[in-house]
């Protein structure tokens, strides 16, 4: 199920452009809190892209949430979110 996860991620992450991409799966570390008692579905994202120049910290995520789209209602539960500019990272 992880890497089916990692994979659809990364697709939808490439709509950004992003010139590095980090997908980490942390699932195993929320194992019996609420909403994941199977711990399924904890990523962490580094994401390094243009499109992220001139934004603050929540219009960035908003990116990455919008891109992420449906799977925030099935596989994935929770996002940690590094978005950086080239710059930045």
């Amino acid at each position: 199920m992880s890497d089916d996860t990692l994979a659809q991620l990364r697709e939808r992450l490439a709509s950004l452009n992003p010139l590095q991409l980090e997908l980490v799966d942390e699932s195993h570390l929320h194992a019996g809190h609420a909403g994941a008692r199977d711990g399924g579905g904890h990523y962490r994202i580094t994401l390094v892209a243009e499109i992220f120049r001139g934004r603050n910290t929540l219009s960035r995520h908003r990116l990455v949430y919008d891109a992420v789209g449906n799977l925030m209602q099935g596989p994935v539960h929770a996002l940690a979110i590094r978005a950086l500019t080239p710059e930045e990272a």
